[in-house]
């Protein structure tokens, strides 16, 4: 199928998944964390005490989501999404009017569940139910909303609060997400019928059948893949949520850092497209156990940079597994488990994503007050991500072998 024509046919559903991928921005940790000094200072915390409620808020986050993702099972998007937007709408309020030091990892909560957590999900998976062929394609365009995310408003919000109250600035977000509501019921006024009887039977899992959730945690490669799920959650939300104290240890200014964020975009946009194209061609079994070894490189350099193009260089490697993160992994589950319980089993691994980015800023803020500079950690993060590519290599091999033949994209 031509790129134009399958833009065109499939546009309101495409534009769904991307709306509902930036509006998860306000949930990301690449933007909380560009409030993380004021908030620190509006509530005097310390690093590790900022990184230890973020922990807590995340952890509560995914422990919801376990059981939150599987209504992608029951409900169509376009009941499910608006629910999440009005949700997302109130945490981003909660942080605007909040006073109470108790209440900010329930505040943390909410931006968490409602923004990373069930935004981003609900996207994905209807990316990965609506469409089998060109799955990796559907993906990635949807996942441009992130991409868009993080190139945009990093930059512009660290701008706006040299002139308005970063309390402010979040009841804007919160405006922004209302305004989403109607433009999704829009889009969606005539939901993606899910894949007929026959499309389904050419998209079975291993073994030539649909998991369930609970079939899934008894298989060995979904254990094998947790690593790889809770590494790049955790060490890419480490990063951004200790961008302003990574800027400082470098000499940096924080404006002169998040200056950086654009090339970083823009290049794990290219990332993320070229994986789309290569999954429809290769399929995720090809693919899959070798995308992070990119992290490796990059999480080294950061440990050593010393000047800005150093710090591009890194972020050009970071980008490319944070690319292919927005696309492989997703198409995996669908891939390998099916897709008749796909929002339940895809639940469970976006629980796994979301403590991934609870244990990063927490276990990294704590090391830092207790010494260990974040450029030691990072070349530990490193070697963590050698393992984690070791262990996809040998699960993924094995279980690869157990595939049904996958339909391929049409070129004409």
């Amino acid at each position: 199928m031509k790129t134009t024509r399958f833009l065109v046919e499939n546009a309101p559903f495409l534009a769904a998944g991307a709306m509902m991928t930036f509006l998860s921005s306000f949930g990301q940790t690449f933007f909380i964390s560009v409030f993380s000094g004021e908030i620190r200072q509006a509530f005097d915390i310390s690093h590790g005490e900022w990184g230890g409620i973020y922990m807590i808020g995340t952890t509560l986050s995914a422990v919801v989501m376990i059981w939150a993702g599987g209504l992608t099972d029951i409900f169509r998007v376009r009941v499910l999404g608006p629910v999440i937007l009005v949700g997302l709408a109130a945490a981003c309020l909660a942080m605007a009017l909040n006073r109470a030091f108790w209440a900010l990892p329930l505040v943390i909560f909410a931006l968490r569940f409602f923004g990373q957590g069930m935004s981003s999900h609900i996207a994905v998976v209807a990316m990965a139910r609506w469409f089998v062929a060109t799955r990796g394609r559907a993906l990635s365009i949807a996942s441009l909303g992130f991409a868009l995310g993080e190139a945009s408003l990093p930059i512009l919000f660290v701008a706006l609060m040299g002139a308005f109250d970063w309390r402010y600035l979040w009841i804007a977000c919160a405006a922004v997400c209302l305004v989403g509501l109607p433009v999704l019921i829009r889009l969606l006024r005539k939901e993606r019928t899910p894949q007929s009887t026959a499309q389904a039977e050419s998209n079975l899992g291993m073994g030539g059948r649909h998991w369930t959730r609970g079939q899934a945690l008894r298989d060995r490669l979904f254990w094998a893949m947790v690593p790889a799920i809770l590494g790049p959650a955790a060490f890419n939300t480490a990063f951004f949520f200790h961008q302003v104290h990574f800027a400082e240890v470098k000499g940096w200014s924080h404006m002169q850092l998040v200056s950086f964020f654009p090339l970083y975009t823009f290049m794990s946009i290219g990332a993320m497209m070229l994986s789309g194209w290569a999954l429809d061609r290769f399929g995720t079994a090809r693919l899959t156990p070798f995308y992070q070894l990119p992290m490796v490189a990059g999480f080294l350099i950061f440990a050593v940079a010393n000047s800005p193009a150093t710090m591009a260089l890194g972020l050009f490697f970071l980008a490319l597994t944070s690319g292919a993160n927005a696309t492989l992994p997703n198409a995996f589950w669908a891939d390998f488990y099916g897709t008749a319980h796909i929002g339940s089993v895809k639940a469970m691994a976006a629980a796994v994503m979301v403590l991934g980015s609870a244990i990063g800023p927490g276990l990294t803020g704590l090391l830092i007050d207790l010494g260990l500079g974040l450029e030691n950690q990072y070349a530990a993060v490193a070697a963590y991500f050698v393992v984690t590519t070791l262990l996809m290599v040998a699960a993924i091999g094995k279980a690869g072998k157990t595939l049904p033949r996958r339909p391929t994209a049409p070129t004409g």
